[in-house]
């Protein structure tokens, strides 16, 4: 118990104790009471670790995009000189591990998911798995909260006078969207107010049959049949194959965004049809066609105008709940300074998302989802047991690791125990152009913090080897790689001397994977026969290293959590500060065997 602070909870919680022990009747027990638990009886006090001690400074590392790949050309930590890291792998075997940072271990609905920084640090943070993407829909649509949502109120201003557009995949396969959500949003949203309904449809034929799509065409035009019946005019308004209209990702294809953009915006398209079942099984006829390759049309009325563009007073919401195939279409929707094709038309809209696409561009701005409501993370628990933290990064990355690290939640648990500080990201030019970014000053803000004894936790994010990763410039990815392990060693260094421990990991997987692959894990060549840069994040596993002089002699990593995920970090972190995490935690990874 080392709180020099009388008005920090641990102070208090420590005094009345003592009190407490001394009086049968517990006369004081309600002031502990009070400062400890609510009416439900929950307590925010953690046990203490019967094994390892309280008091040492824990400093954590977020190496974000840093993931665990087969070493070869075109992984940019293997290249790099990464001698701290190497180190760290290298050296200790029983505290250096992986650990899972996609799909279902950080709460996306299939393995398939790559992973990505928010649902990486709300892992790390909350200690458990919450439910994100598609099962965050399903909740907010059973429900009706979607209703209730800043996003849907926002669109639902366009309900009187305008036309509400719903763009997406149209199928069952779950991977990027759901027919039963979209037709739970046609029928809420009619319910509501909306009295003009424009769909503008993709076809599938990837995560499910080829020659489905006529069948799914079939459903939804007997559900816009019956909102017509009602005195709703729902139909549908444009449509295309995925793979060639609109779902483009990593900004490979922009033509692929600007067909849809022509049928969809524009109400311009090469094919018209008079209704969209019609137009899906003349357009498969064609040579080489399927689902997921079908030109773009347009619907149109009798006098061959098309029945659906998007104007100005329209309300637009794209459906698709996995971000990687919506970014693009969202970018050319929502932003005003926009170079990749010509629009013709911005018509002056309402746009929102199924959820948020991109949380490091706040992109759409506006989502009929939010992010998962997550309680008792491990921050806010250390800080009612008199942890004293200290957390920083670059702009890029600040809202990561304090925001997402915090549950969703904005602002300090406790403002006498914590200091947040954000630097300033490069502004104006691309990150390769300075891929060191602002590593050696984040790494100086952590060691100082460290050295000045007055946090018990320093948590940072390096955010380099995503950031430059995502420019797909590989000789500028190398360059920060080795920049984040040199502030990991200015940090390692300044545990050392304050005899503290540092637990160092990261979100998800970028630059360990610089190249597009087929099937069989071989880079893929364009047409000119050059080697396609992947941009995106990975599913790779991603590593966990603990050490320092303040580490216990007998702490390892366990062998009995072989599928540990970023959720395991928060329960080991709580370990190193002398506390068991909440029974409901994902269990840690360590353990102390005596020597």
């Amino acid at each position: 118990m080392h709180s020099s602070n009388p008005s920090s909870p641990l102070h208090n919680n420590y005094l009345c104790l003592v009190f407490t022990s001394n009086f049968p009747s517990g006369t004081l027990l309600t002031e502990y009471q009070k400062i400890e638990m609510d009416s439900s009886g929950f307590s925010w006090k953690l046990n203490d670790h019967p094994k390892l001690p309280k008091g040492k400074t824990v400093a954590v590392v977020v190496l974000d995009g840093w993931g665990e790949a087969q070493p070869n050309q075109y992984n940019c930590i293997h290249v790099a000189e990464t001698p701290t890291m190497d180190s760290l792998k290298n050296g200790a075997p029983d505290r250096w591990r992986l650990v899972k940072a996609h799909g279902t271990a950080v709460g996306l609905p299939t393995d398939d998911d790559m992973g990505n920084s928010e649902v990486g640090h709300n892992a790390l943070g909350a200690g458990r798995i919450y439910a994100q993407g598609a099962k965050l829909v399903d909740i907010a649509l059973e429900t009706g909260k979607i209703y209730d949502g800043e996003g849907f109120k926002y669109i639902k201003e366009c309900f009187e006078n305008g036309t509400l557009h719903l763009i997406g995949l149209l199928s069952d396969g779950g991977v990027h969207s759901r027919l039963d959500q979209l037709q739970l949003l046609l029928k809420g949203s009619a319910e509501r107010g909306a009295k003009r309904i424009r769909v503008h449809i993709l076809t599938d034929g990837r995560d499910v049959l080829d020659g489905s799509s006529v069948g799914f065409v079939e459903t939804l035009e007997n559900d816009l049949a019956k909102l017509r019946g009602k005195g709703i005019d729902a139909q549908i308004a444009s449509g295309g194959g995925r793979m060639y209209v609109t779902m483009d990702r990593y900004e490979n294809d922009w033509d692929v965004v600007k067909r849809g953009w022509d049928a969809q915006v524009l109400g311009e398209a090469p094919y018209k049809f008079k209704n969209a079942v019609e137009a899906v099984k003349k357009l498969r006829e064609l040579p080489n066609a399927n689902d997921q390759y079908l030109p773009p049309f347009v619907i149109v009325d009798d006098n061959g105008k098309a029945v659906g563009p998007i104007v100005d007073g329209d309300a637009v919401v794209t459906f698709n709940f996995r971000a990687d195939r919506m970014v693009m279409l969202a970018k050319a929707l929502e932003y005003e300074d926009f170079d990749k094709f010509d629009r013709v038309r911005f018509p002056k809209i309402r746009y929102a998302g199924m959820l948020q696409y991109d949380g490091e561009l706040k992109l759409p701005s506006h989502y009929l989802v939010s992010p998962p409501e997550i309680e008792r993370t491990s921050g806010e628990y250390l800080v009612h047991n008199g942890i004293r933290t200290f957390a920083c990064s670059e702009t890029v990355k600040f809202g990561h690791v304090t925001f997402f690290w915090n549950g969703n939640r904005s602002g300090y648990f406790n403002p006498e125990l914590e200091e947040y500080v954000e630097i300033p990201s490069d502004i104006g030019i691309t990150f390769n152009v300075q891929p060191k970014m602002k590593a050696l000053e984040i790494a100086e803000k952590a060691r100082d913090a460290i050295l000045s004894r007055k946090f018990d936790q320093v948590r940072v994010n390096l955010p380099n080897s995503d950031m430059v990763g995502h420019t797909g410039d590989i000789e500028a990815t190398i360059i920060s790689c080795k920049a984040a392990d040199e502030a990991v060693k200015m940090i390692i260094g300044a545990i050392e001397q304050v005899g503290g421990i540092y637990v160092i990991t990261a979100d998800h997987g970028n630059a360990e994977d610089m190249v597009k692959r087929n099937k069989k894990g071989e880079p893929l060549l364009d047409k000119n026969g050059n080697i396609q840069i992947l941009t995106s994040h990975t599913t790779q596993p991603v590593p966990i290293a603990i050490g320092g002089p303040g580490l216990a002699p007998g702490v390892r990593f366990r062998k009995d959590v072989p599928n540990g995920g970023l959720a395991n970090v928060a329960a080991t972190v709580m370990n190193l500060h002398g506390f068991e995490a909440p029974s409901d935690y994902e269990p840690t990874l360590i353990e102390v065997v005596d020597n």
